[in-house]
C-alpha cells in the first residue's frame, strides 16, 4: 500500500536580475539576462503539474539587492503551490547591508511565507528552519553561509545551527526528514573537497553535519551552488544538486517521491530552458557564453595542485578544455583524451567516472530512478498547512 506520494520542484541558484541592476563583467559566466524571462518560462511549466512545493536552495538574487530580493517574494506569492527557499552566497553577501546589498538579519523579512515565519526556528531573523510541508514529511532549511572574523564569506554551519539541528531532528523520529542546504555536503567531482576551485563550493565543516544527518538516518539532502547536475551518495545520504538557472545547461528538476511498504523511491526528472525571448537558441548560445570565457578558468585549473603545470604548458591544453566545464555542468558526462599524456589523460578522464556506490544504484544526474530504504516510520497523521 502506498503510504507517501509527493511531486516537487527544484530550481536553483536563479540569480535573479532586473535589467536594470545587471552587473557588467566582460568574464562573468553567469547569463543574468535571461533570469527572469527563463524563470516565467519554468513557472509557467511548473504550474501545470500538480505540484506539492517547490525548494530553491539559494542564490536567489545577483548580488543580494534589496529591490531583486523583493521582486522575487512577489513573485512567489503568486505561485500555485508552496515555495521554501534558503539563502546562498549571493544573497546575503555582507553582514550588514550596504548600496548594493541587504544585510544577513534581513533575508527572513523578504520570504515570510516561504519557509520562515510560518516554520519554526530558533529566533525571528535566523537563517534556518524546519517546517511540516505534508503529512509525515519535514522539510529543515539550513543556512551555510558564515563570515570569519575578518569579515571574509564562507561556506560552513555555526556550532549553534549545528546543536539546533540535532534537537531538531531528535524530535523528528516518526517523521520523513528532507534537508535543503545551499553548499554541497558530497563532492560531487574527484577530490573536490581537496581541490583548490572545488573546495569553496563545498561546506567546510560537511563531516561535522553528515554525522548528525546518518545519526538521525536523513537521506535526502538538496543542494546548489556548484551549477551543475549531479548526484552523489555515500553511506546513506544523496546529494542532489540542481544547476543553475541562469547558466548552461539552464536546468531544473521534477522530483517524485513515494512509499511503498518498506521502500522509498524518487523519480528525478530533469528539463532545461531551450529558449525565451531574444536567446533563440538559449542552449547552443549559453554552451558557447561559457566556452569563450573558460580559457582563464581551465588554465587556472591546471596550474593548480595536483598538476601544477607551468603556465606555458597550460595555455597550450586549456583550448582542449573549451567545453569541459559545460560537459559537467551538463551531467552525465563522459570524457576521452586519446592525445594527452597518462597522468594528464588520467586525472581529466576520472571525471566521467562515477564513486562505486553511485553505479552499484544506477545513479545518473539528469534522470534516475532511485529506490532505498525507509529508515523511520512515516505518521501520515495530517497537518495544518500554512497559509500560501
Amino acid at each position: 500500500m502506498t503510504t507517501l506520494d509527493l511531486r516537487f520542484a527544484v530550481v536553483s541558484d536563479l540569480h535573479i536580475g532586473l535589467p536594470h541592476t545587471i552587473f557588467e563583467h566582460p568574464t562573468r559566466f553567469h547569463l543574468i539576462e535571461v533570469s527572469i524571462p527563463a524563470l516565467e518560462q519554468v513557472f509557467d511549466h511548473l504550474s501545470q503539474l500538480d505540484l506539492d512545493f517547490l525548494l530553491i536552495p539559494g542564490d536567489l538574487t545577483q548580488h543580494g539587492e534589496p529591490e531583486n530580493h523583493a521582486w522575487l517574494s512577489d513573485r512567489l506569492r503568486q505561485l500555485p503551490f508552496p515555495a521554501y527557499v534558503i539563502p546562498g552566497n549571493h544573497d546575503v553577501p555582507v553582514p550588514e547591508a550596504d548600496h548594493q546589498s541587504i544585510g544577513w538579519g534581513e533575508f527572513p523579512s523578504y520570504y515570510w511565507k516561504f519557509g520562515y515565519g510560518q516554520a519554526e526556528t530558533p529566533k525571528a531573523d535566523a537563517l534556518y528552519y524546519s517546517t511540516a510541508i505534508a503529512p509525515g514529511v519535514r522539510l529543515i532549511g539550513l543556512n551555510s553561509n558564515q563570515f570569519d572574523p575578518s569579515g571574509r564569506q564562507i561556506g560552513a554551519m555555526d556550532e549553534a545551527q549545528l546543536t539546533w539541528l540535532e534537537d531538531c531532528l531528535a524530535q523528528a523520529q516518526d517523521e520523513l526528514v528532507l534537508v535543503m542546504i545551499h553548499h554541497n555536503i558530497l563532492e560531487h567531482f574527484p577530490h573536490q573537497a581537496q581541490h583548490p576551485i572545488g573546495q569553496r563550493y563545498m561546506l567546510e565543516n560537511a563531516p561535522a553535519l553528515l554525522k548528525i544527518l546518518r545519526k538521525h538516518h536523513v537521506q535526502l539532502v538538496f543542494t546548489g551552488h556548484l551549477h551543475v547536475q549531479d548526484i552523489a551518495y555515500r553511506d546513506g545520504v544523496f546529494d542532489l544538486t540542481t544547476g543553475s538557472l541562469v547558466s548552461y545547461p539552464h536546468p531544473y528538476r521534477v522530483f517524485r517521491l513515494t512509499q511503498q511498504d518498506s521502500a522509498l523511491r524518487l523519480a528525478v526528472e530533469s528539463h532545461r530552458v531551450r529558449q525565451v525571448p531574444e536567446f533563440s537558441d538559449l542552449q547552443h548560445f549559453s554552451r558557447e557564453w561559457m566556452g569563450d570565457r573558460s580559457a582563464p578558468f581551465m588554465t587556472t585549473m591546471l596550474c593548480q595542485p595536483p598538476l601544477n603545470l607551468a603556465p606555458r604548458d597550460a595555455l597550450q591544453i586549456a583550448p582542449d578544455l573549451r567545453y569541459f566545464w559545460a560537459d559537467i555542468a551538463d551531467g552525465d558526462a563522459a570524457f576521452q583524451f586519446p592525445q594527452w599524456p597518462q597522468p594528464l589523460r588520467r586525472h581529466f578522464e576520472a571525471y566521467s567516472l562515477r564513486h562505486p556506490q553511485e553505479v552499484r544504484l544506477n545513479i545518473q544526474d539528469n534522470h534516475a530512478v532511485i529506490h532505498f530504504p525507509v529508515r523511520t516510520p512515516i505518521n501520515p497523521a495530517p497537518i495544518d498547512q500554512a497559509v500560501h
